[in-house]
């Protein structure tokens, strides 16, 4: 693996392990807590929470990890056939489909409807109900594979050079070919 590789990796796996840990902790303790709280506290609680997350902060580690994914997906295609790339695939799209995919199509059109949830409505406890049990229970999916696609690329980094049709460098054949006028 060139340094530059190993660099991409390295920092998309702490940023796959850090979305993980925020997803985590959601599920572990945030959800709970405003489930506690009286219905229209908690919905406008959780209101609050989706304004403030879309920030540069949590945008970039979330989008910056899923661009490091392309990354490293576009690299294992280009040298399969060993077991870092092997890692390196399955680390990308378990972030790029569980993190970004279950965003994307779950959790950003739950958050949207809850956007327009009238706190104080007589149907809004009902509502409030619903969104925390499915939030919550794709939030651990989403938490999960974050995780799992950090501990995919960690093993990618710490795999021994592949002596696979394309070696652990990623040199082809053709890279190894002496240069015209070169000794063999």
């Amino acid at each position: 693996m060139t340094p530059t590789l190993r660099g991409l990796t390295l920092a998309t796996a702490l940023g796959s392990t850090a979305m993980g840990g925020v997803f985590f902790a959601f599920s572990a303790f945030v959800m709970p807590a405003l489930a506690r709280l009286p219905a229209a506290q908690g919905i406008a609680a959780m209101q609050s929470i989706n304004v403030t997350a879309v920030r540069a902060p949590f945008m970039a580690a979330l989008f910056g990890t899923a661009a490091g994914c392309v990354g490293l997906s576009v690299h294992a295609a280009r040298h399969w056939g060993g077991r870092p790339a092997v890692l390196l695939a399955v680390g990308a799209g378990l972030y790029l489909v569980g993190t970004i995919g279950l965003t994307i199509a779950y959790h950003v059109p739950l958050n949207d409807a809850l956007a327009a949830l009238d706190a104080t409505s007589p149907g809004s406890v009902a509502e409030w109900q619903s969104y925390l049990s499915g939030w919550t229970r794709w939030n651990h999916v989403r938490s999960v594979l974050a995780l799992a696609a950090g501990a995919a690329l960690v093993l990618a980094l710490v795999q021994p050079p592949d002596d696979g049709p394309r070696g652990g460098s990623g040199a082809t054949a053709r890279d190894q070919r002496p240069a015209p006028g070169g000794r063999a």
